[in-house]
């Protein structure tokens, strides 16, 4: 009977679930097959269950008691003599009386009905058996086969062919993946949703840059450097502070590897993220100092009870500082956890504008962009040339000139 057959392949693939003991799967099989002899004897309690995992098959049998053919009350729990006797002629009544339930005497609608809970119940355990596992992953990277490429989400086939979701926001901005490519990332989130497993991974989380320095740098998976803190912007610039218990080893230079070959890869993992690595200190002018590389600090002032640092800086520094877009400054203040302000170091003998006294004849709009750059005096702008900032800013090259005009004027 197709049926019959159908049913051992259901059972089959019960029986080749992962991460599923046994003890749970014995008794989840011996419940779907309880309910449905629940349903058509009334109920199950004189059945015996017998089911061998290893073979993939199962035997259920019957017990009744022999009564006289005019006392049959229940034909679940009791069989008259003659029909016992059909069974092996010795029976007597009051004796038990075991025999084989076969499958195919369920029926049609009962054995579709039992496959599709055993189907079902297959389908939950295989839910709650991957939320679990991923449960206990989270913070791991992982890696898997993109497998749709959609415009808010990408789709992700683990190894086991599990589901995976990277959405937009946790990819990095110059991320581009098309279907079949391998991808890394870290496990994020890990939700119920609609009753399914949602697993959520991340590419822009600082927890996935520390995992591939746990990678990349045998000594901090050995725990002899430490990761204090981590902050980036994905795709952009990172820092990163780390420290060793052990005065033998550099941490910096562990991390970096030699002529930056264990920071090479995760640079190109991370599509070329800029990645500063410094010493973690407790000293916080050192560590502002440091935290604002490759800027050369001339002195900090710190209140700590603000949690803000002023930062002093000679004038050819102060772009450093602040970097690209205003990034470098951005990072140092994420890293250590203080409102930085930078300031530049003048020469007294030498006599300088704010570029605020210039507002009458320079719009607004365009000095907020020097000063973006760390430019905020005239002759911060005119120690630039014009192509650097038309690097540096948004501004166009013949608004640039204007400026550089306006600003040399004031000295001649």
């Amino acid at each position: 009977m197709d049926l019959n057959i159908n049913l051992i392949d259901t059972f089959s693939e019960f029986k080749e679930l992962k991460n599923i003991d046994r003890e749970t799967m014995m008794r989840i099989l011996e419940e779907v097959f309880r309910s449905t002899l629940d349903k058509l004897f009334g109920s199950s309690e004189n059945f015996d269950i017998i089911i061998n995992i290893d073979k993939g098959d199962f035997e259920i049998w019957r017990n009744r008691e022999v009564v006289e053919d005019d006392e049959l009350e229940d034909a679940n729990l009791q069989i008259t003599l003659s029909n016992a006797k059909k069974i092996d002629e010795d029976y007597e009544v009051g004796e038990d009386v075991t025999d084989e339930v076969k499958l195919i005497d369920f029926g049609r609608r009962a054995i579709l009905a039992l496959r599709q809970n055993l189907s079902s119940r297959i389908l939950d355990l295989e839910k709650d058996s991957i939320f679990s596992k991923y449960k206990d992953r989270i913070g791991e990277i992982i890696t898997g086969e993109v497998y749709q490429v959609w415009k808010k989400e990408i789709l992700i086939i683990d190894d086991e062919g599990n589901e995976l979701i990277l959405p937009r926001n946790e990819q990095i901005p110059s991320d581009h993946f098309r279907k079949g490519d391998s991808l890394r990332a870290v496990v994020i989130r890990v939700d119920m949703k609609n009753n399914s497993p949602l697993i959520i991974l991340s590419r822009t989380s600082p927890v996935f840059l520390e995992r591939l320095f746990e990678l990349e740098v045998p000594e901090i998976f050995d725990g002899l450097i430490t990761i204090k803190n981590i902050v980036r912007v994905p795709g952009e610039r990172a820092k990163v502070a780390v420290e060793s218990y052990d005065e033998r080893v550099d941490p910096v230079g562990a991390c970096v590897g030699m002529k930056g070959s264990r920071i090479h890869g995760i640079v190109r993992e991370l599509r070329n993220e800029n990645i500063d690595v410094i010493n973690f200190t407790n000293n916080l002018q050192l560590y502002i100092s440091r935290a604002l590389s490759p800027a050369k600090i001339s002195n900090i002032k710190i209140d700590e009870e603000d949690k803000k640092a002023e930062v002093y800086l000679k004038p050819d520094q102060v772009s450093l500082a602040i970097g690209k877009g205003g990034l470098n400054i951005k990072l140092a203040g994420m890293l250590t956890g203080f409102e930085i302000d930078v300031y530049r170091e003048t020469d007294n003998s030498e006599e300088d504008v704010d570029l605020e006294e210039f507002a009458d004849e320079i719009e607004s709009w365009v000095l907020d962009e020097l000063k973006a750059v760390g430019c905020d005096t005239a002759k911060s702008v005119l120690e630039l040339s014009i192509d650097d900032l038309v690097k540096r800013t948004d501004l166009e090259e013949e608004t640039v000139k204007e400026v550089i005009k306006v600003l040399k004027s004031e000295f001649e």
